[in-house]
């Protein structure tokens, strides 16, 4: 067996969640509780506090924004979109497999060293659960698969593992026939609504498995745009040349921060529990310069400052798609052993040599006067080696440059998308 050509590891996401096991033996969400408002953070509260566990929180928020900035960094010109919910699910699937050193740089990647894989998996559960209940109003699925080459032995604890606190839906296949990659992205196809085609171009015969998470989000604005209000205005690329392209307008009280760097302002979908936050650069401030600043603390120190005011927001509409091989990135991050045949231990999930060759994440979000659908798909495969303003002082933001712009839970911070738009055509 020529062990350079064993398995190529895939991972895609849209918006689809990264995970290790992909089983529809999905445990049923709990029922909703009524939200209420909560007038301080603009999002309804509910009645009961989400059982989500912050720590885990917090570290999948310092995971996507390292996650997120080395990315923009290695194309600052072109728009950038992932998944920091995805890409942690999946990694997450990956430790449960791992051991010895290689879990351990796992572990500091997605900053969960303070956690037991006990925590980790009960913790990961009660967030997909949590999340996919949230807002009636809004469709947001979560789902993960194990795809394992019938001729390879993958450890069954650790298939019964992902089932149970994946949710994964679990096949073998037979890895020698083109069947194998076509039910796999029809999978992939199926559990993002047709937003990702495929995330896997073929499958080498000795791949032992392929790991899968797939997230789809579609939410309406709380209050539509007007689309008789969209027209073609002046947007400025970050070369300086500026193009004409639609942008939606609308007025209304919003939460929103404007400091001498930036507009921020949030854009509520359904109930109010997930939202849009648009953070505009002012024009003395470029994206880069402004990007070196998002940390987790400057981040959360952003959101916690905004304050309902009434304004007028001009957005533009875009669509776009969104690939990347994120071995160089989590390389960079601290996972690099996890890559290297001979040295990398996935002991936990196969008694074969193991490691993973691959890592692709790919993303798709369409944002218009309706609302914004996204979705994401995370593939890992796994081979054998041989300042505010006054309370009722009215602002103006027009996002007629490059911006950020996120997709967020308000009651828990998570990150389901982070993205940096530098071309809304």
């Amino acid at each position: 067996m020529d062990h350079r050509w064993i398995g190529r590891a895939v991972l895609l996401s849209g918006l689809a969640a990264l995970t290790l096991g992909c089983a529809q033996l999905q445990a049923q969400p709990p029922t909703a509780p009524a939200p209420t408002p909560d007038h301080n953070s603009g999002a309804p509260r509910l009645a009961q506090a989400p059982t989500v566990d912050k720590e885990l929180t917090q570290a999948h928020l310092d995971f996507g924004f390292a996650l997120f900035e080395q990315l923009r960094q290695a194309t600052p010109n072109e728009n950038v979109l992932v998944s920091p919910t995805s890409v942690a699910l999946a990694l997450a699937m990956a430790y449960n497999g791992a051991s010895g050193e290689t879990q351990a740089a796992i572990a500091n990647t997605l900053k969960v060293q303070g956690l037991d894989i006990e925590q980790l998996n009960a913790g990961n559960q009660a967030l997909t659960e949590y999340l996919t209940q949230l807002d009636p109003e809004i469709a947001l699925e979560i789902a993960n698969s194990l795809w394992v080459n019938e001729s390879l032995p993958v450890r069954p604890d650790y298939v019964e593992r992902m089932q149970t606190a994946y949710a994964a839906e679990v096949a073998t296949l037979d890895f020698s026939q083109p069947a194998a990659t076509d039910r796999i992205n029809r999978w992939v196809k199926e559990h993002t609504r047709d937003r990702i085609p495929n995330i896997i171009d073929q499958l080498p015969p000795d791949q032992l498995l392929v790991l899968v998470n797939a997230v789809y989000f579609k939410g309406a604005w709380s209050e539509a745009f007007d689309r008789a209000r969209t027209t073609e205005r002046p947007f400025t690329l970050a070369s300086g040349e500026t193009i004409q392209h639609p942008l939606m307008a609308q007025q209304d009280d919003y939460l929103y921060l404007e400091t001498d760097q930036f507009q921020a302002v949030s854009l509520p979908y359904g109930n109010g529990s997930l939202s849009f936050e648009v953070i505009l650069p002012t024009p003395g401030t470029d994206l880069a310069t402004l990007s070196a600043q998002l940390t987790p603390a400057t981040w959360e120190s952003w959101m916690s400052q905004m304050q309902s005011r009434p304004g007028e927001i001009q957005l533009p509409k875009f669509q776009f798609e969104y690939e990347a091989d994120l071995i160089p990135t989590l390389r960079t991050l601290g996972m690099g052993i996890a890559f290297e045949a001979g040295q990398a231990d996935f002991s936990g999930l196969t008694e074969l040599d193991a490691f993973i060759n691959q890592v692709r994440h790919k993303t798709f979000i369409e944002v218009n006067e309706s609302g914004t659908e996204a979705a994401a798909s995370t593939a890992i495969g796994v081979a054998p080696t041989s300042a505010a303003l006054p309370p009722d002082s009215p602002f103006e933001m027009v996002v007629d440059r490059p911006f950020l712009a996120a997709i967020r839970d308000r009651n828990t911070g998570t990150l389901l998308f982070l993205g940096a738009i530098v071309d809304p055509r």
